[in-house]
């Protein structure tokens, strides 16, 4: 992934970084002297997930990029001689809304965090683009067909854990966001069975801080929730 940062919409580039695996992209762009304050486009360019986000110059007053370290899964057995392999995932996920409220995914037993509420969406398949890998994601896991608003958010979550599959994994999560409406909203449908979603439905908006749900998912709804358009 490449961020490119500018002053505002169609402007001069004013800085670049390459987030390697294991880098948080604010935490390179606090190093460069810049802020990052939005996103603001996402395309492909050879390959590589390219983000365009405004930027602003630290100052004195600036306040450094609150990371979040994952603390030791305390569960995690590693045999001898096992070292992790790299992995870093760039996915892309949404808050979508409709008149019928929220859209949420329940995860499935084949995740880490088994019927925990999640946002649709998921990882990038070869070739594609973040904003094409959301709307596939999102009718395989709801059946529903949304229309994307925007960028909202970039997160970067990096741990040593096992996959699925049980490989020991150094793994490095990019996830996007954007905010999606959806405009004939149904009863929700997983079509990928087996997958990595359980179940789907539309969360009333005065239920969903009810629920549980992963960490990234719910500071996501916390901010931007409200925002999105239902029309």
């Amino acid at each position: 992934m490449v961020i490119i940062g500018v002053a505002s919409p169609g402007s001069a580039e004013l800085t670049r970084v390459e987030v390697a695996h294991g880098e948080h992209p604010r935490v390179l762009l606090w190093r460069q002297g810049w802020l990052m304050n939005g996103l603001l486009s996402c395309r492909m360019d050879d390959g590589q997930v390219v983000l365009t986000a405004r930027v602003t110059r630290r100052t004195s007053r600036s306040r450094p990029p609150k990371v979040k370290h994952r603390a030791a899964d305390p569960d995690l057995v590693v045999a001898p001689g096992e070292e992790p392999v790299e992995h870093q995932r760039i996915a892309a996920y949404a808050v979508i809304r409709s008149p019928m409220g929220v859209l949420g995914t329940e995860c499935s037993e084949r995740t880490a965090g088994p019927g925990l509420g999640q946002l649709p969406g998921g990882g990038l398949q070869p070739g594609e683009t973040p904003s094409e890998a959301l709307l596939r994601e999102v009718m395989e896991e709801s059946g529903q067909t949304v229309r994307i608003n925007h960028l909202l958010d970039l997160q970067s979550d990096h741990w040593v854990g096992r996959a699925p599959n049980g490989l020991l994994e150094d793994f490095h999560a990019l996830r996007i966001f954007y905010s999606a409406t959806c405009l004939e909203p149904s009863d929700p449908d997983v079509v990928d069975i087996d997958g990595t979603t359980a179940q789907a439905a539309w969360i009333p908006m005065w239920r969903w801080r009810m629920l549980p749900w992963t960490s990234g998912s719910r500071s996501i709804l916390d901010k931007y929730a409200s925002t999105v358009p239902t029309r």
